[in-house]
């Protein structure tokens, strides 16, 4: 592939991301980007959207963790998709040539729509109906806020993502309480919590080795894309 078959630029890329463990896996490949995190919440990822469209930044990425709707998808399944739709009808393209960037191949990455969530989903048969409302591959809570800075800006945006939580499995519902506006966790609330409620310490245990599952199964494809003329152009 050639890096002429490129029409834009995609050098400084704006990459936008919900935890700071998502942050630091991006940052291994691409060290030059700039990177911002939501916190997991809608007033973060809105914030922080419109502040990587203004900074300079020539793309837009969304990256990270993704909750599966489709259940054909498995934790680690990669997800670049050509759309990004939200629950109240507003869709955003994907740039095609942004998405060939990222490493997209019918082979080994799912594409279709992604659906935007301003909450966690926490069960499976949510997942499940949310699937047969839309169609959607996955959900995430970031990328309609970037898509809809991107439209407001002038960019070309994608998106990155790997399936953690898979749609027929359901998330303890501590984890709505655990994550800080900075990314990190609230380890006081947890154990507070889990003290209350023991029974959740089992889904927690299967939800960090689906996480380490997605994480490794995400650093393998970019490691993988670090080969590519063009990818290399955009993290340097």
């Amino acid at each position: 592939m050639k890096a002429t078959a490129i029409p834009y630029s995609f050098s400084k890329p704006g990459i936008l991301v919900g935890i700071k463990a998502e942050a630091q896996l991006i940052r291994k490949i691409f060290p030059y980007a700039t990177i911002a995190i939501s916190g997991a919440t809608k007033e973060g990822a809105r914030r922080e959207s419109i502040r990587l469209a203004t900074c300079g930044s020539n793309c837009l990425l969304s990256f990270g963790l993704a909750a599966g709707l489709n259940p054909a998808l498995s934790t680690g399944s990669i997800i670049i998709p050509d759309k990004v739709v939200t629950r109240d009808g507003n869709s955003w393209t994907c740039h095609p040539a942004l998405r060939h960037v990222l490493g997209h191949n019918p082979r080994e990455v799912y594409s279709g729509s992604l659906l935007h969530s301003d909450d966690i989903i926490f069960n499976a048969s949510h997942k499940i109906a949310l699937f047969s409302s839309s169609q959607c591959q996955a959900l995430d809570m970031e990328s309609g806020f970037l898509a809809q800075a991107a439209h407001d800006f002038g960019l070309p945006f994608a998106v990155l993502r790997v399936i953690c939580d898979p749609a027929i499995r359901s998330l303890p519902p501590v984890i709505q309480f655990v994550l800080s506006p900075e990314g990190g966790l609230k380890i006081g609330t947890l154990f507070t919590s889990l003290l209350r409620n023991p029974s959740q310490i089992q889904g927690l245990i299967r939800l960090g080795h689906d996480a380490f599952q997605a994480r490794r199964s995400m650093l393998a494809f970019l490691r993988k894309q670090e080969s590519r003329i063009v990818s290399n152009a955009m993290a340097h």
